[in-house]
């Protein structure tokens, strides 16, 4: 079976490429770019596919706040009697797996289909805020993977190195002991950390956001619906960090091996 991707773009979106060729790496062949006017028009729909992925960029110059009018925008597109989320739900319990990136991560979060623990797509638990330094930070960032995580990208990863690049990324829950409960499930795959640590930092710029309990990542139960701050899909080579001339990295970067492990669950699934 040919294994299909589909990666959003429009209305902001301005990683779509990268994530393409982050797909390609990972083993993919068949990738689609497309606008999310297409899928809300009911022109392409979004079951037939195995991958669905919303990258970064700034959805509708994050009026509202960062990916809210592209969540309200899904949640009424209708096709017929039928929701365009209703459509993305349909692809979740089929067993699709839906990654979102920085901006991705953030229409996930304000759609609720992360985390689900309750297996409702559509209830909001948490929120992408405003950086506690009150600035857009880009920088690079240290990971802990959460190895009895469920979440079907991160197997098989200790740590991750990658960039981030936002201005609304602090992770806060609905109540106070929301960010437990996820680290008890282990639904939190991402937290970040500082360098050669191996616990979690709330200290900036290690934590460059401030989120609670460090948690960078969230995915649901099943661990495909999987949302991430760091980028991926920009650490793909060893050219892609600025001081490839003066450290010693591998010829990979860290993040093609979270769209590798989409594949291979993919193919052997």
């Amino acid at each position: 079976m040919r294994i299909n991707a589909l990666v959003t773009t429009g209305h902001g979106i301005n990683c779509e490429n990268e994530t393409r060729q982050a797909l390609e790496l990972g083993g993919f062949e068949k990738i689609d770019l497309v606008h999310l006017n297409f899928l809300a028009g009911g022109e392409v729909d979004p079951t037939t596919y195995q991958l669905i992925v919303f990258p970064g960029g700034f959805l509708d110059g994050d009026d509202l706040g960062a990916a809210q009018a592209c969540a309200n925008r899904i949640r009424h597109s209708r096709i017929g009697t039928e929701r365009l989320h209703d459509r993305f739900m349909k692809f979740v319990e089929q067993g699709g797996l839906l990654l979102g990136i920085c901006n991705g991560f953030q229409l996930l979060a304000k759609l609720g289909f992360l985390p689900a623990i309750d297996g409702n797509y559509s209830k909001r638990d948490f929120t992408l805020m405003g950086n506690d330094s009150g600035r857009f930070e880009d920088r690079w960032t240290n990971l802990l993977v959460d190895e009895k995580s469920p979440c079907i990208f991160t197997r098989n990863l200790r740590r991750l190195y990658l960039p981030v690049r936002h201005g609304e990324g602090k992770f806060i829950g609905r109540t106070p002991e929301f960010a437990k409960t996820l680290l008890e499930k282990h639904l939190a795959p991402l937290r970040y950390a500082a360098p050669d640590s191996s616990e979690p930092s709330m200290h900036y710029p290690h934590n460059p956001n401030g989120s609670e309990r460090a948690i960078a990542g969230v995915c649901d139960p099943s661990g495909r619906v999987f949302g991430l701050m760091p980028h991926p899909e920009c650490f793909l080579h060893r050219l892609n960090h600025p001081r490839w001339t003066r450290e010693n990295l591998p010829e990979e970067g860290d993040g093609v091996a979270l769209f590798r492990n989409a594949f291979d669950f993919l193919k052997a699934a």
